[in-house]
């Protein structure tokens, strides 16, 4: 990096708000070094650090918790790392309006323990929740277990305040839930892995904190019968707020022997007593056992099943298939991983069809090839059910040899125009996202 340029990070956010050399060590994906790390403490020098970077055309890549950091095509170029953890401010809450606006490096738990002591809750419950920040959270479209009732991060976000490539601050959408005059510009950002813009503050809807909640969870010998029973709570009358399926090897994560199918209710306390009785009928006549209630930090411990990415995972697939396939493709996917003799664990949101497995690094084989051999099969058995996958997590010797998103076809141009024009050096993130845009 060259010195003057250097010098004018460190006079706009501060000399010990840039790291270089061996601080940098956090801050390495894939091999991959930045030249730089820098926290600005503000919009505005959000907005001038990124302007600096345009001047040299240098690449940018925004980090919160670094929870999805190694997501994504590897990117092809190093630069800064522009970090937001300084930029945590709960802005305003409105409890009357139910409405919060935050800035991007909060995380998610912050801003929840904050929001509970009013009474309420942003409906988002993804993993790592201690880390993941909002912003990050958005540029993701992250989830958990509950949005099977109360959706995605996209769903909720109502304002939010972005610095584009050129620096330059755009605020779109509002502080009031039907704020939309034009394009749905907040949508945009959502889930784009800040290839269009650095999410800087954000308005989100809130919810009133449920009067009683509770986990039941309920074990099977056999995966298809839970999967049976998902079915049939799916066409029954109960409003679950997380249905998660976890085969044999999952299950563990929850002390839970032989596969799990873990439910989730809120709502009024008798309201919440019907449908777990009615669950465990239901789920009984699938030739379900044993219903237990579970602690409500078994949360944390249903996001590590479904995303575990410990030393000995060797890879994460995440695939999006009809609910009624869900089972299936566990128990045929578990097959064909064995035939090769690699070990998985399969978990899922079993309602939305949104299937994660994980391949385990502690058996022969577990080279590359023999990994992105199975991976391929996956791939094509979701697209055989008109589904799609994408490589949530891998080593770069596995990402080498597997497509990490799916094509997107003629929605590729689309997307490849938009980039151009938001972001015409091809600065943000640049070629980690789908299409290599």
């Amino acid at each position: 990096m060259p010195p003057a340029l250097l010098e004018k990070l460190r006079a706009t956010v501060g000399p010990a708000n840039v790291l270089t050399g061996i601080e940098l060590t956090p801050y390495v994906v894939e091999g991959r070094t930045p030249e730089a790390a820098v926290f600005p403490g503000s919009v505005e020098e959000v907005a001038a650090v990124i302007g600096l970077a345009a001047e040299t055309a240098r690449p940018v890549t925004p980090w919160g918790g670094g929870t999805a950091a190694s997501a994504g095509i590897p990117t092809a170029r190093t630069g800064l790392v522009l970090g937001l953890r300084r930029l945590g401010r709960l802005l305003e809450h409105e409890p009357g309006d139910l409405t919060a606006t935050v800035e991007a490096g909060m995380t998610v738990e912050t801003f929840q323990t904050a929001l509970r002591s009013r009474g309420q809750w942003m409906s988002l419950d993804p993993a790592d929740a201690h880390l993941a920040t909002v912003g990050g959270v958005l540029a993701t479209n992250a989830s958990g277990p509950r949005r099977h009732l109360y959706g995605t991060a996209r769903d909720l976000l109502i304002g939010v305040t972005v610095v584009t490539a050129d620096g330059a601050v755009v605020r779109g959408g509002g502080k009031v839930v039907k704020n939309v005059a034009g394009y749905d510009l907040p949508k945009l950002f959502v889930g784009s892995y800040g290839t269009l813009g650095v999410i800087v503050e954000a308005t989100v809807k809130l919810r009133p904190l449920p009067d009683h909640e509770r986990l039941v969870c309920i074990r099977f010998e056999r995966l298809k019968d839970a999967g049976a029973a998902v079915r049939s709570v799916m066409a029954s009358d109960l409003i679950p707020n997380a249905i998660e399926l976890l085969d044999a090897t999952a299950s563990t994560a929850i002390s839970v022997t032989g596969a799990a199918l873990v439910v989730g209710f809120d709502g009024l306390r008798e309201q919440v007593d019907w449908q777990c009785a009615e669950l465990a009928r239901l789920a009984g006549a699938c030739g379900g056992h044993e219903a237990q209630p579970l602690q409500a930090d078994t949360w944390s411990s249903l996001g590590t099943a479904a995303r575990a990415t410990s030393p000995v995972t060797a890879a994460v697939m995440t695939f999006a298939v009809l609910p009624s396939q869900v089972a299936e493709m566990m128990e045929q996917g578990a097959g064909v991983a064995r035939a090769r003799g690699l070990n998985t664990a399969w978990a899922a949101h079993a309602g939305i069809g949104v299937v994660r497995a994980m391949v385990a690094a502690d058996v022969v084989p577990t080279e590359p090839a023999a990994i992105a051999v199975v991976l391929a099969e996956w791939r094509e058995m979701a697209r055989g059910g008109g589904g799609h996958a994408t490589l949530e997590w891998a080593p770069l010797a596995v990402k080498s040899l597997v497509p990490v998103w799916d094509d997107p076809g003629a929605a590729a141009r689309i997307m490849e125009r938009i980039k151009a024009q938001l972001d015409p050096q091809n600065i943000l993130n640049p070629g980690r996202f789908v299409a290599g845009i």
